[in-house]
């Protein structure tokens, strides 16, 4: 299981640079004017995982298959959005379908790139989105609620749970908070995911700086990381130009390149691990001399449940696991030395998957 993130912002703060560079293709027009991205780009970029590197030369296995991430590059939102300006409808119905949100900022000076407000403010770009899809939201919940209004007289307990969560929603929506700053209870969990309102998908900040900033950031991702910390969110200070001339180099310059600029890793890796966190992903591992390949699945994940993200017929007919930890795989040398030494153990139906774990699974077809 991957997962499906958003790229969003004002028009013209790099998210179409960014989109590019992560997906290495020129799919998405960057071009210094509002709306240049008029239908949503979906890209997928292969998540870098040195474990898997590790493993594959373990078992010389033929193929390597990372896991992958999905990128969706989203038009451009102005002021009004919520009430269809610009390409509001549209922006908000492409976000509606995404996991997370990855909501890049400016936060870099030079007049050669015309923001839309005629100004570099990266905190007050964040709450005019933010407030976009409040409203968004709000509208939403007046139009289910007038929807419910019969099945709720009538008694429907499925109508009395939506219409409880919606109040909940609208009551601190209208106190100037996105939806996601609800509590709620493990049994409505399910209900509240199925009204998919925009202001509950988590948030990642992704401040864009100038080149020579992209080591330590400045006082515009400062400011912007000061907000993600109060809110719960997560930020991250990558360069789109950066990523852009990394996307067309060779590792081994990539990786040159990257020591030139003092930076330890790319962004896109940065970018991966911070989204990883925010929707508490985490990865286990598959490993043979056919291929070693990479799956993720949600912290928490019980064996059955990971076994059906190969196939629904491996969760359906689940018997065991045979698992290995990642650790034990590499300083033992494999499959074999670790079942010798026996640190091969046999899960059942109970087992929470680890990360890292090197899973083989047992079905009936």
């Amino acid at each position: 299981m991957g997962f499906k993130t958003g790229i969003v912002g004002l028009p013209n703060v790099g998210k179409s640079t960014l989109f590019n560079a992560l997906t290495r293709t020129a799919a998405a027009q960057a071009a210094n004017f509002p709306f240049c991205t008029i239908e949503p780009n979906v890209g997928a970029v292969a998540v870098p995982d040195e474990r898997l590197d590790k493993l594959a030369a373990i078992a010389k296995s033929k193929a390597i298959i990372p896991t992958q991430m999905t990128f969706v590059d989203i038009a451009g939102l102005v002021k009004g959005a919520s009430k269809g300006e610009g390409l509001g409808n549209q922006f908000l119905a492409n976000i509606r379908e995404c996991d997370a949100i990855a909501h890049v900022l400016r936060c870099f000076e030079g007049g050669d790139v015309t923001h839309v407000e005629g100004r570099v403010d990266p905190v007050a770009d964040a709450e005019t989105i933010e407030t976009e899809l409040m409203l968004a939201d709000i509208e939403s919940i007046e139009k289910r609620l007038q929807g419910l209004l019969r099945k709720v007289r009538g008694g429907d307990k499925d109508a009395l749970q939506q219409e409880r969560l919606l109040k909940s929603a609208l009551t601190v929506l209208e106190q100037g908070q996105p939806a996601r700053t609800v509590e709620v209870d493990a049994e409505d969990a399910k209900a509240w995911k199925m009204l998919q309102l925009l202001t509950t998908k988590p948030i990642l900040y992704v401040c864009n700086v100038a080149e020579e900033e992209a080591a330590t950031g400045n006082a515009h991702s400062a400011a912007v990381a000061a907000k993600a910390a109060a809110e719960g969110a997560a930020a991250v200070v990558i360069s789109a130009r950066i990523e852009e001339e990394i996307s067309q180099l060779d590792p081994e310059e990539a990786v040159m390149f990257l020591e030139e600029l003092g930076l330890k890793e790319a962004g896109l890796d940065k970018l991966i691990r911070a989204g990883h966190e925010l929707l508490g992903l985490q990865t286990y591992f598959t490993v043979g001399p056919k291929e070693a390949r990479a799956w993720t699945i949600r912290k928490g994940t019980a064996a059955p449940q990971a076994a059906g993200v190969i196939h629904g017929d491996f969760e359906r007919g689940f018997i065991r696991a045979e698992t290995i930890a990642y650790d034990d795989f590499v300083s033992l040398g494999g499959e074999q030395a670790c079942k010798d030494a026996g640190k091969m153990r046999v899960e059942g139906k109970t087992y929470t998957v680890k990360d890292g774990d090197v899973l083989h699974f047992l079905f009936n077809a």
